[in-house]
């Protein structure tokens, strides 16, 4: 539409300057011949043409900016739905864990729930930022200032075919002047004639640099506009995914270290995986004690005193809790112990306890 517009303004143009010739070689129109050849009215018009199409480009830029990052919000949400889902999932099996030989995969669920909730709290954060740039960016494509502009260049436009018609009216009553002189009708038609095109061309001058100032102010703030709020959403996405990368470095260093700690720790081989931990019997040789894949220092028991909390995550370790005093009966050599505290027996890292010489008599009852 614009451009039919266009072709249709150029082509009225045309058509006034080849009247304009024609009856200028018939008797022409004195002084109104240059009425649409003055070059600096040509000049604004053509300026105005220039700002009307560059600001029709930025509405359809910004338009569809704005169609891209709700299509982008949209999706975006309904990611968030899905992290969520999977990180209540994760909780659920980390709390419920039902496995017998151990809660490492627990461990693992509960650390990845934590850090895809965290994830999607960032993804959030990040399309709400991005939902204020497509309405600043809405706000500006149905804004006052940039209908107001195109108000004017339109009422600029449409006076301006006003004063070539009337410019061709003005050249066709001076030729019935000459054809006629003396004749005080013809000659009032033609003053009437020639107040008319001077008032139309007194406001289509002054409405042309009115629409080229609003065009030209309208023109800069969509530009300036526009980059800013791209600079934005490049600055949402980089923080997004700069908090996102850290969030899964800390997970994967987590999973990494307890998958370590796991492999390293020297698990008794038993006879039977339901079977309970070693007691004092099996010690004695009354019954068939558990072996370990590392070498068993012999030795004589000894007691000691927990120094460090450790949580047992099978049921051949022991639960230890600072301040306990337990009975040592085995060492490893690849930093494991087996011994008895409140009854129970089982294994636990041996640079978790220290050796007492003199304990009281009441921290001993506890032992047993």
């Amino acid at each position: 539409m614009e451009a039919l517009k266009k072709q249709a303004s150029k082509l009225r143009e045309q058509v006034a300057r080849q009247q304009q010739a024609v009856l200028k070689q018939f008797g022409g129109y004195g002084a109104y011949d240059n009425v649409f050849t003055d070059e600096a009215e040509i000049q604004q018009h053509q300026r105005l043409e220039k700002l009307f199409t560059s600001t029709r480009a930025a509405k359809h830029f910004q338009r569809d900016i704005v169609r891209g990052v709700e299509g982008y919000i949209v999706t975006g949400f309904k990611q968030v739905e899905t992290g969520t889902k999977l990180s209540e999932d994760s909780k659920k099996y980390g709390a419920e864990n039902t496995c017998t030989s151990g809660s490492t995969l627990s461990k693992a669920a509960m650390c990845i729930s934590k850090a895809w909730c965290q994830m999607e709290k960032e993804r959030k954060e990040m399309l709400s930022s991005l939902g204020q740039v497509a309405e600043s960016l809405r706000a500006m494509v149905m804004g006052a200032p940039l209908e107001d502009a195109r108000h004017l260049a339109q009422r600029y436009d449409r006076i301006r075919q006003e004063a070539e018609a009337q410019a061709v009216e003005v050249s066709k009553r001076q030729m019935r002047a000459r054809e006629s002189p003396g004749n005080g009708d013809i000659y009032s038609k033609l003053e009437g004639a020639e107040s008319k095109l001077r008032e139309l061309k007194s406001n289509m001058g002054r409405l042309g640099k009115e629409a080229v100032v609003a065009m030209a102010s309208v023109e800069a703030d969509q530009q300036r506009t526009t980059l800013e709020k791209l600079i934005t959403v490049v600055k949402c996405e980089r923080a997004y995914h700069q908090k996102v990368l850290q969030i899964l470095e800390q997970l994967e260093k987590e999973m990494v270290s307890e998958r370590q700690r796991v492999e390293g720790a020297p698990l008794p081989v038993m006879l039977d995986s339901a079977a309970p931990p070693p007691s004092y019997e099996e010690i004695n040789g009354m019954h068939e004690s558990p072996t370990i894949s590392q070498p068993i220092k012999t030795m004589e028991y000894f007691l000691a005193e927990v120094i460090q909390s450790f949580q047992a995550e099978s049921d051949v370790e022991l639960d230890l809790s600072i301040g306990d005093f337990l009975v040592v009966r085995k060492l490893s050599s690849n930093g494991w112990a087996e011994g008895e505290c409140r009854g129970k027996a089982g294994w636990f890292p041996s640079d978790f306890i220290e050796r007492r010489e003199r304990v009281l008599a009441s921290k001993v009852a506890h032992v047993f």
